[in-house]
């Protein structure tokens, strides 16, 4: 079974930022012309304002979140 790939969690450390993308139908299948997802990644770094030299990100089929603040 493969995961497939909804969300995107960002951690931009230049910024404090955290960004949560939840990927439309065609950004997922975008995605798979990729062989490096970074590369994919840095396709929306512009309409997301990040840049991925400067962050940490994970992808998951499903994101859940808490906090603690």
């Amino acid at each position: 079974m493969t995961m497939e790939t909804n969300y995107i969690a960002i951690l931009d450390f230049c910024t404090a930022t955290v960004i949560k993308i939840r990927l439309t139908a065609e950004q997922i299948e975008e995605s798979y012309k990729y062989a490096d997802f970074e590369d994919f990644l840095s396709t929306l770094e512009e309409q997301y304002h990040f840049q991925v030299k400067n962050c940490c990100w994970m992808a998951c089929e499903t994101l859940n979140e808490e906090s603690y603040l």
